[in-house]
């Protein structure tokens, strides 16, 4: 976890971007720029460029992601990590932002503690996604097409351990927490995920999570009482815990590979 974190606000609103600014400067974030548009970020390149640990936080407001927005800021701020913040969700909106290079899509619904969690897991190299994006899975998840999708759970032999950590994987769980969770090792969750993986013939934690969706299983039920220990020591825990990526299987790109 980077001890300081240099972030790039754009937006057209001023007054948001100066709310945000003072958010995020209240929780040790470095607030290096802040433009109307994306091609403004141009005078503040050698400011940016370079740097380690570089978020641009652009508000897409209503009208959703322009086509050339992360283009521009791609070009201005090499190697930055783009996180969108939108007044709604829109599934189709998401899923271009993330095949266009996008690290994060965050819905304005969201309040400071899980915002400063989301960005510093985006700042980490994961991807962000949020949390309306579970309740408008059923309306995007592919249709049973087979007998075999209709076969329970059991047909793939999973262990009573193995179930467990799939029902972490359908809440979007890193390894660290499915480890904190259940009191394993991260290592033992590693050996796990890949045995998943193989018994259920899918290649990443996105597509294991839809396959036990398509098969009635819910996710693990994570209380205060279980985040408490490390949310406030560990707060880019917090996004993971919420049920963010049992995605879509168009978004095979998002899901963290089995490593």
């Amino acid at each position: 976890m980077p001890d300081s974190i240099n972030v790039a606000l754009v937006g057209r609103n001023a007054l948001t971007r100066e709310g945000l600014c003072r958010i995020l400067a209240e929780q040790g974030f470095d607030v290096r720029a802040s433009a109307a548009r994306p091609s403004e970020l141009r005078s503040s390149a050698d400011a940016l460029c370079g740097l380690e640990n570089c978020l641009v936080v652009a508000d897409v407001g209503m009208n959703g992601c322009e086509p050339e927005m992360i283009e521009t800021i791609q070009a201005h701020v090499a190697g930055a990590r783009i996180v969108l913040l939108a007044d709604e969700f829109d599934f189709e909106t998401m899923l271009t932002a993330f095949r266009q290079g996008a690290s994060g899509y965050i819905v304005k619904e969201i309040t400071p503690v899980p915002l400063i969690a989301s960005l510093k897991l985006a700042a980490t190299g994961e991807k962000v996604l949020p949390s309306q994006l579970a309740e408008q899975l059923p309306a995007h998840a592919p249709a049973a097409a087979s007998d075999a999708v209709q076969k329970t759970i059991d047909s793939a032999q999973l262990s009573d351990r193995e179930t467990e950590i799939l029902r972490c994987l359908i809440m979007g769980c890193p390894n660290k927490i499915i480890s904190r969770v259940l009191d394993i090792s991260e290592a033992t969750v590693k050996v796990h995920v890949k045995a998943i993986l193989r018994k259920v013939r899918v290649h990443n934690r996105t597509q294991a999570a839809i396959w036990a969706v398509n098969r009635g299983l819910e996710g693990i039920t994570l209380n205060a009482q279980q985040m408490g220990p490390w949310l406030e020591s560990e707060a880019i825990e917090f996004t993971a815990l919420t049920p963010q990526v049992f995605a879509h299987e168009a978004l095979p790109q998002l899901a963290i590979a089995a490593h």
